[in-house]
């Protein structure tokens, strides 16, 4: 399962990106945001964060406007290593050197096609297992 969350500035994108999953036959946790009006993303992006911490959910996907803030509450959860990726190479290479757990996006950053692009990406793509990415991910950990 996928949690997935985002405040008003993400909502839009995140409404396109769980019809997407579904549609991709994946089961989504959506945290809320649930409309356009105001509302504060670290409420939604420690929600989307926690069900992936907890073992609820897989993965996780977190968007507000830039990515930016709700990524860095996501990272405030033990467990969660959150990656804001604005390219599929990126997406790609927190997969397999950082095994992230979460992908933050940017909705008023990134077109639809390439979020897209970049959610695929970041979910078919596996950790590589190498002992040296193993090593750094345990000491970001601590």
């Amino acid at each position: 399962m996928i949690s997935i969350g985002s405040d008003h500035g993400g909502f839009a994108l995140k409404e396109k990106i769980k019809s997407y999953l579904v549609e991709k036959g994946y089961e989504c946790k959506d945290v809320g945001c649930y409309g356009l009006e105001s509302c504060d993303y670290p409420v939604y992006g420690r929600a989307a964060a926690q069900a992936v911490a907890s073992g609820e959910c897989e993965k996780g996907i977190v968007v507000c406007t830039t990515g930016i803030g709700i990524s860095m509450v996501a990272n405030k959860v033990p467990g969660v290593r959150c990656a804001l990726c604005s390219d599929t190479l990126s997406a790609k290479m927190t997969r397999l050197h950082n095994d992230a757990n979460v992908l933050a996006l940017g909705g008023g950053m990134l077109g639809d096609n390439l979020a897209l692009d970049i959610v695929e990406t970041f979910l078919n793509t596996e950790f590589s297992g190498e002992e040296k990415h193993q090593r750094r991910i345990n000491l970001m950990e601590g």
